[in-house]
């Protein structure tokens, strides 16, 4: 009885062996129901899309470029100063002409008819007048602004007539009364004056290609063509001369801009740093 248990635990210790060894041998098969989620699918490659060179074209960077051509316009101070005061008229065309992306030639031309009435005085001033020069744009624009504040130069040249239409003499000792005005017609004719003017403007666009602007104007004699027994105390294109060689002007301007041409604009090269801690 003895050997039969110990050869039927024998018998028993053998088959499970076999069967364990069996069980690592063998290959694990794919169950057939399983669902195709719980197989590991190698991902395929994305397909290649070719994009167009329209849209290449349209998301790359514009080229900055500047406009280069002529503007002119109207000195509105002149024309509407007619509306309130009496004793004027004048007209005044200004323009300039881009020469360079900073450096524009401007000019104006011009006609005046003022009658001045002082204390002792009353005289009519009548003539043109031309002026020349540069200006030097000194605002850094951005974008596609063309806007100018600037700092210039003009060399003016005026041709004119004075016609006196009364006076008065002087009385340093009125205790008989104010001498009486006394009527004159005289006229002087054939008079010139030139000067030198140092211009701060500013013109900024509101309109296409439309601009407004201002200028304030230093200016200084440097021939003046005066008749005998009178001063040009005023001098068109110059202002009051106040009986002396310095003036001042101003306008206020309107001007519309021609284009001619286009240049880009060439980017400006950054260096790059050196590192110096190598």
């Amino acid at each position: 009885m003895k050997h039969t248990l110990r050869s039927f635990f024998s018998f028993c210790l053998l088959l499970s062996l076999t069967l364990a060894q069996a069980q690592e041998t063998t290959p694990v098969k794919s169950d057939p129901k399983s669902t195709k989620t719980d197989q590991i699918v190698p991902e395929a490659p994305l397909p290649l899309v070719e994009i167009s060179p329209e849209i290449i074209k349209s998301d790359s960077i514009p080229v900055k470029t500047d406009r280069y051509g002529i503007r002119v316009g109207l000195d509105l101070f002149k024309l509407t100063r007619a509306l309130y005061d009496k004793d004027y008229k004048g007209i005044e065309f200004v323009g300039d002409y881009r020469l360079t992306k900073k450096y524009f030639l401007a000019a104006e031309i011009g006609n005046e008819n003022k009658t001045t009435d002082d204390d002792r005085v009353n005289f009519t001033t009548k003539g043109s007048y031309l002026k020349a020069g540069f200006d030097y744009n000194a605002y850094e624009n951005w974008l596609d602004m063309e806007n100018i504040i600037s700092i210039g130069m003009r060399y003016g040249f005026s041709t004119f007539n004075q016609q006196l239409n009364s006076y008065r003499i002087y009385n340093a000792n009125p205790y008989f009364g104010e001498v009486p005005v006394i009527a004159s017609s005289q006229k002087f004719d054939g008079l010139t004056a030139s000067w030198i003017e140092v211009v701060a403007a500013v013109k900024a666009k509101v309109f296409n290609n439309v601009f407004m602007g201002f200028s304030l104007r230093l200016n200084r004699l440097v021939t003046n063509k005066e008749p005998e027994n009178f001063s040009n105390l005023y001098i068109p294109g110059f202002n009051r001369t106040y009986d002396g060689d310095f003036g001042v002007g101003f306008n206020y301007t309107v001007t519309y801009f021609v284009p001619i041409y286009k240049k880009k604009v060439k980017p400006v090269a950054v260096p790059k740093k050196v590192d110096t801690k190598k």
